[in-house]
């Protein structure tokens, strides 16, 4: 047996080779190999490896598409998530409106309110709606001889169409009213007992209107209005009015030109004049034509503008052309805190015997009717917002009005029970005078939410007449003005069912002329100071349900038989208690 060993070493010596191969045979010697120098390698005996290795296979394989797919194993859980809690916020309750509603009160004097409202919806844009009004009393005013009720009902009636461009509207109504001259002048005149019985203070108005608008968007042409009213009384007098207002706009850049129509007609007649001479006509046309150019940006605003009026006067037969001052400008000095304004304005007004009517119910049917020429009134002022709920406004003006009509006491005729129920003394006629008028006017304002509100008013002004001493006809003073108005009114809620109103009026000192025909007195003309007055009212309300209310009204608190109207002293303390009640049909 032999064995043939080989050793091998080599640097680093880190390993160790140990072959033995066994033989039979025969038995070789051992052979002894010497190193005599350390092995060294070098870079270039080592064999790179290349990152990207070629391939020498002759087929060459393609790669087989991979798809993923998901497979869902539903998975039972017994994890519920909180829910989120939004947090609380107080709502006020919608206020529930209804389309109907009737009121019907009672109170002393035999006072009788009555009023009904209904709208219909015909149609997703139109609706149509009417409104009937009574409001009466048998007057019984302490210490006056002549009957003294009055009464008053009135029917309105308006059809509305909104459309998206446009918007129209059609309104009709009629009115009946009575009136009495109840103010015989008994303080300076001596009425014999049969003449008293005599008298029929009764006076009856009777007037319908129809008319209508239509407004315009993205147009020229804004807005017209259009009205035509009817007036007759219980003395055979009429008058006829119709009036169109139309206006347009067109945008300049940064300007806008404006141009407003007036177009008045009016005609009339009554058939007699105060001394009984002849009756009276009346037929004026009056055509207005107003342009301004209007400048506005974030703080300014200004409008430069003139009204021209030509008038024509049928029954006289004359034409009269006349212009007036459109200019207004505001400026915001502190925001909405402070803003100041001024400017002079102008125009035409048209008296008529419904406008004379309605200011003083008392007015004999024997009135000459003239248009004013309110020739300008120049202002100035202060206006703002001290916060959110308090408003102030301060006013300054003063102006010049052309033939300003004035009510004065008619004179007193001579007896005789022939004569009509105004010849007694006991009506108003109509004066013109050129009036300059000085005034100062103040306002404040408070409203918090709809729980109270607030609002102090007052007006002082300064009249003066042209000197009467050349000329006969005109006037020593603006007869019935009062020199200052103030008011203060407020609503308030108390609790969510109780609500209230009051309010607190003073009219200053008016003046007024009599002329004396009594023939059994000597008296000579004199001029009638008026004293001033202050009417103070009150009013509660209770809602038991959002249909039905009830309220309770108190008039002329102080019981002061006042003056309104030379001779005419007003009812005292006035109640009137009744209910309201809102509906759907």
């Amino acid at each position: 047996m032999s064995i043939k060993q080989i050793v091998l070493f080599s640097i680093p010596a880190l390993f160790l080779f140990h072959f033995s191969a066994f033989s039979q045979e025969k038995e070789l010697d051992p052979e002894v190999v010497n190193i005599v120098k350390p092995y060294t390698p070098t870079i270039s005996d080592a064999f790179k490896v290349k990152e990207t290795p070629s391939l020498n296979d002759s087929i060459s394989t393609t790669k087989k598409e991979v798809k993923y797919s998901i497979f869902s194993v539903p998975v039972a859980s017994t994890f519920t998530p909180a829910k989120g809690k939004a947090t609380t916020v107080e709502k006020t309750k919608p206020i529930k409106l209804y389309d109907n509603y009737a009121t019907l009160g009672f109170g002393n004097y035999t006072s009788i309110l009555g009023e009904f409202y209904s709208n219909f919806e015909i149609s997703r844009t139109d609706n149509a709606g009417f409104f009937f009004r009574h409001n009466s009393s048998q007057g019984d005013i302490k210490d006056v001889k002549l009957d003294n009720k009055y009464y008053d009902t009135s029917l309105d009636a308006n059809y509305t169409s909104r459309q998206k461009d446009a918007t129209y509207r059609l309104d009709a109504g009629v009115e009946h009213q009575i009136y009495n001259w109840y103010g015989l002048p008994e303080n300076y005149v001596t009425y014999p007992n049969n003449v008293i019985a005599d008298i029929d203070p009764l006076q009856m108005y009777f007037s319908g209107y129809a008319g209508g608008s239509i407004a315009l968007d993205n147009s020229f042409f804004e807005r017209a209005a259009v009205n035509i009213r009817y007036l007759g009384d219980a003395f055979s007098s009429s008058e006829f009015n119709a009036t169109l207002k139309p206006e347009f706009s067109f945008p300049l850049e940064n300007l806008t030109l404006k141009v407003d129509g007036d177009l008045d007609y009016l005609s009339g007649s009554f058939s007699r004049n105060y001394t009984n001479t002849s009756d009276i006509k009346y037929s004026y046309l009056n055509a207005g034509f107003a342009p301004s150019i209007t400048f506005v940006n974030d703080d300014l605003s200004v409008s430069l503008g003139v009204a021209a009026y030509l008038s024509l006067d049928s029954e006289k037969s004359s034409t009269d052309f006349s212009l007036y001052p459109r200019l207004n400008a505001s400026y915001r000095l502190l925001d909405e805190t402070v803003i100041v304004y001024g400017g002079a304005e102008g125009g035409l007004q048209q008296n008529s015997y419904y406008n004379f009517k309605e200011e003083n119910p008392f007015v004999s049917p024997t009135l000459n009717i003239a248009p004013t020429k309110k020739l300008y009134e120049g202002f100035g002022g202060i206006k703002g917002k001290i916060s959110n709920s308090v408003a102030y406004n301060v006013r300054a003006s003063y102006g010049k009005d052309e033939n300003r009509a004035l009510f004065q006491m008619n004179p007193l005729k001579i007896y005789n029970t022939n004569f009509k129920g105004y010849e007694y003394g006991n009506s108003f006629n109509v004066v013109y005078d050129d009036v300059n008028t000085l005034a100062f006017f103040a306002e404040l304002k408070v409203e918090v939410s709809n729980t109270f509100s607030l609002g102090i008013n007052g007006t002082y002004n300064n009249y003066s007449t042209d000197p009467p001493a050349e000329r006969a006809g005109l006037q020593n003073e603006a007869w019935n003005l009062p020199d200052l108005k103030a008011s203060v009114f407020s609503n308030f809620n108390i609790t969510e069912k109780l609500y209230g109103g009051a309010s607190l009026f003073y009219v200053g000192e008016r003046k007024d002329l009599v002329y004396n025909n009594d023939p059994f007195s000597n008296s000579i003309d004199q001029e009638i100071t008026l004293d001033g007055y202050v009417d103070a009212n009150l009013s509660f309300g209770y809602r038991f349900t959002d249909r039905l209310s009830a309220f309770v009204k108190g008039s002329n608190l102080f019981s002061d038989n006042y003056e309104k109207w030379l001779n005419y002293p007003v009812q005292g303390i006035q109640g009137l208690i009744g209910v309201t009640y809102k509906f759907d049909w």
